[in-house]
């Protein structure tokens, strides 16, 4: 047989997830300047780029200019975009097999992580990712419904989901107006009557997550203010010490702007931000729905490995709120007959080397990238080394002889398949123009875009753009 990787035999290896991480591993592949290569990759959405579409926030427009760089890897004459295809329904890890040498998967994590706590369930409940997903218009989502009559909102987490949250409800409806923000979404929230939102931390200010732009950034909203209490900025010995080893100046400086705001003089403007340290919710309280939230207070203590900690206090207090966030972390989900560790929430794997079982041996051919395969840590560019890590090897395996021996490796009898189980495929030119349309809608109306929020309207858009003008 012709050896694996030259023209006659090329490298055949299919991409689950059209996030960030899976165009990173793609690009890798088509790098190898010795080596003959497709890359089909596959998304059960029409639309790829994941959450830099889904999850990155309407009013941060410029870290959704990093797609330019996926055009890029798209337009590779020997790449495949196949979208609106869903892997375990259309295709199958079986399937897969039949057609390519290897799989990535490079789905993320789809899931909240739950704060296991009485009333985490109650009406007005909700995991912070629903809420982003809905306002950026996921077809998942976009019927859910967020009771923003309430006044007061709390959101659990102090990340970058939480801080995206509360800048989205604090928002007046004109600044959100500029932004690609679901037109649904800015309709609700244009009749919202929040005025007060909770944020709380389960540990101090100088150990926050959010970054000295994001809590900055709180500060510059039209019609919003932050308030810190005074006792809330108050930092214990531990994390007095911890700052004056100057070993994280991200952490100076996030103590730096909080305590400007602590003394900043009321604005008096519609909105609060209500900043809470060292609390951790115990019970959404309610009968019918959210009606309040129990928070424990917290001191800080040094963990073994010289961390500090949270240690609950025994005090609580009671936040009357009638709408709650939680942003306490992510977690994958399981795929169709792929191996998956439930308690980390990923893809067991050695060094993106999928494990048939935790702690089992590899299985050939079987690659994992990005969230799902480290867990919810980092922001878009850590998937490219992560990526490239795993790309290596599965390189290693190419040269080893390691990798899977598909039946039928082409891609004639990948799309013969798929065009039995799913007539209705998205390509990355059909993609660039739906991409048109929906920038043209939203220069009608002075927005970046207007996106499609529902499946079969994306479908449509497209066949009214094919079909041929009537007399």
């Amino acid at each position: 047989m012709t050896q694996l990787g030259t023209t006659a035999n090329p490298l055949r290896v299919a991409v689950i997830g059209a996030g960030p991480s899976g165009f990173y591993a793609a690009d890798h592949l088509l790098k190898q300047k010795a080596l003959a290569v497709e890359v089909d990759l596959f998304d059960r959405l029409p639309t790829p780029y994941g959450l830099v579409r889904g999850g990155v926030a309407p009013d941060h427009q410029k870290i959704k200019s990093v797609t330019k760089v996926y055009d890029k890897i798209a337009a590779d004459p020997r790449f495949r975009f196949y979208g609106n295809v869903e892997f375990g329904r259309d295709v199958t890890r079986a399937d897969l097999s039949q057609f390519y040498h290897a799989i990535i998967y490079a789905t993320g994590a789809q899931t909240d992580r739950r704060m296991n706590i009485p009333g985490e369930d109650l009406p007005g409940s909700h995991p912070a990712t629903e809420f982003v997903a809905w306002y950026n218009a996921h077809p998942d989502y976009r019927d859910l419904t967020f009771d923003l009559t309430q006044e007061a909102v709390a959101v659990v987490g102090m990340g970058n989901v939480a801080m995206d949250v509360i800048r989205i409800l604090a928002r007046t409806p004109e600044e959100l107006a500029t932004t690609d923000i679901a037109d649904y979404a800015l309709e609700a929230l244009r009749h919202s009557r929040v005025k007060r939102i909770y944020m709380l931390g389960r540990r101090g200010p100088a150990q926050a997550a959010f970054t000295n732009p994001e809590i900055k950034e709180l500060g510059e909203l039209e019609d919003a203010e932050v308030i810190v209490p005074p006792a809330d900025i108050q930092l214990d010995p531990l994390s007095e010490a911890f700052l004056a080893a100057g070993a994280d100046k991200a952490a100076v400086r996030n103590v730096e702007i909080l305590r400007e705001y602590a003394i900043h003089p009321p604005q008096g403007k519609t909105r609060q931000i209500i900043t809470r340290f060292l609390v951790s919710p115990v019970e959404i309280i309610g009968t019918e729905r959210v009606e309040a939230i129990k928070v424990v207070k917290n001191e800080l203590v040094q963990s073994d490995d010289g961390s500090l900690r949270p240690r609950a206090t025994g005090e609580t207090e009671i936040i009357p709120v009638g709408l709650v966030f939680r942003s306490v972390g992510y977690s994958g989900v399981a795929l169709p007959d792929v191996p998956f560790d439930a308690r980390q929430g990923v893809i067991p794997n050695l060094q993106g080397r999928i494990l048939a079982e935790v702690n089992g041996s590899p299985a050939a051919g079987n690659y994992v990238v990005g969230w799902i395969k480290r867990g919810p840590s980092g922001i878009i560019g850590t998937n490219k080394p992560d990526s490239v890590e795993t790309v290596d090897r599965l390189l290693d395996d190419l040269h080893a002889g390691a990798l899977m021996q598909p039946a039928t490796p082409s891609r004639a009898a990948v799309e013969k398949l798929l065009a039995l189980r799913q007539p209705n495929i998205i390509t990355y030119a059909d993609w660039q123009c739906l991409d048109q349309i929906e920038s043209q809608r939203g220069a009608a109306l002075g927005r970046p875009r207007l996106k499609f929020s529902r499946i079969d309207d994306m479908l449509a858009a497209l066949r009214n753009q094919k079909e041929p003008a009537g007399d």
